[in-house]
């Protein structure tokens, strides 16, 4: 089913979606239940056996994601798979004038923009859109999603957005999205670092950490670590968040570059990118961010 271009993509449009990973299985499932049509694809045939058995209709390359679609979404890792999928992938070409591009992915900003100006000479619009919330908000439809582009092509996505996320922001232009995202993973890394310094400095003391998040989280030293990531991950000793150390580094440089390429002070963060980057060589390849308190745990006193 077509819909003209100006018009928001109601339920039954046809979407097509790349990156069928932890978060975007969930999701395609999200926007199937919703009535849309979904063209997914990923480089794992066992993902896309996943979505096809979600009612998603599973197409063998790039190029057939395209086919009909009214908007392609991208649930990619960074920039560089973005490019490669839209470029070499040939998604790009292959995408008709007036589809909207959403790469829902943590991409560097001003890669974003390079994207949405290339994709304009073909017609297509972009629209970057990352999400925040994690493996457990894909699944249950509640991720914070942050919206960059013009009015009219965030307004044309809202509603299959909306069937993903319980907050879709429109938080300004092209890569305006990706900054935000960075900028808050920046925010969320440091929290969890000198929250889990303190709580462990706690134990050590001899208080546990019950009592410890129980009083932080009526106070004002909570924070989303302290009020989810600790007591849902790293008290269990799961540390499956679903999102990847590596990958909460890589935004955390892309926030820390933002703030260079503005000409403020980025004290702390930059600190914080040292710490991490000393946790993601000693950790394995793919460690869960949450892992990081294991890595402080090992190392005393902040020595070795």
């Amino acid at each position: 089913m077509s819909t003209p271009m100006s018009t928001p993509l109601a339920d039954g449009a046809v979407l097509g979606f790349v990156g069928l990973g932890n978060m975007g299985t969930p999701m395609v499932g999200h926007l199937v239940q919703a009535g849309y049509t979904v063209r997914a694809f990923d480089t794992d045939p066992v993902a896309q056996e996943r979505v096809a058995a979600l009612g998603a209709k599973a197409v063998h390359t790039l190029t057939a994601v395209a086919e009909g679609a009214d908007a392609i979404l991208l649930m990619l890792p960074n920039s560089d798979a973005v490019e490669s999928v839209l470029y070499e992938g040939g998604l790009l070409d292959a995408a008709r004038p007036g589809t909207v591009l959403v790469d829902m992915g943590s991409s560097r900003p001003h890669s974003t923009r390079a994207v949405a100006e290339r994709a304009a000479g073909r017609g297509v619009r972009l629209v970057d859109a990352p999400v925040s919330g994690g493996v457990a908000g894909a699944e249950a439809g509640t991720l914070t999603i942050m919206a960059g582009g013009s009015a009219e092509d965030v307004a044309r996505v809202r509603p299959p957005l909306e069937r993903l996320g319980g907050k879709v922001s429109h938080v300004g232009g092209v890569g305006a999205g990706h900054a935000l995202k960075a900028l808050n993973n920046l925010m969320s890394a440091t929290h969890l670092l000198v929250s889990s310094e303190a709580l462990l400095a706690g134990q050590e003391f001899g208080l546990t950490p019950e009592a410890m998040l129980d009083v932080v989280n009526g106070s004002s030293g909570r924070s989303g670590s302290t009020q989810t990531k600790w007591p849902t991950y790293v008290l269990p000793g799961t540390f499956d968040s679903g999102f990847g150390l590596r990958l909460m580094l890589k935004d955390m440089r892309i926030a820390v570059d933002l703030a260079r390429e503005t000409g403020l002070p980025s004290l702390l963060g930059e600190s914080a990118v040292e710490l991490w980057d000393k946790a993601a060589a000693e950790l394995p390849a793919d460690a869960d961010h949450t892992e990081i308190v294991r890595w402080l745990r090992g190392r005393p006193n902040g020595k070795g």
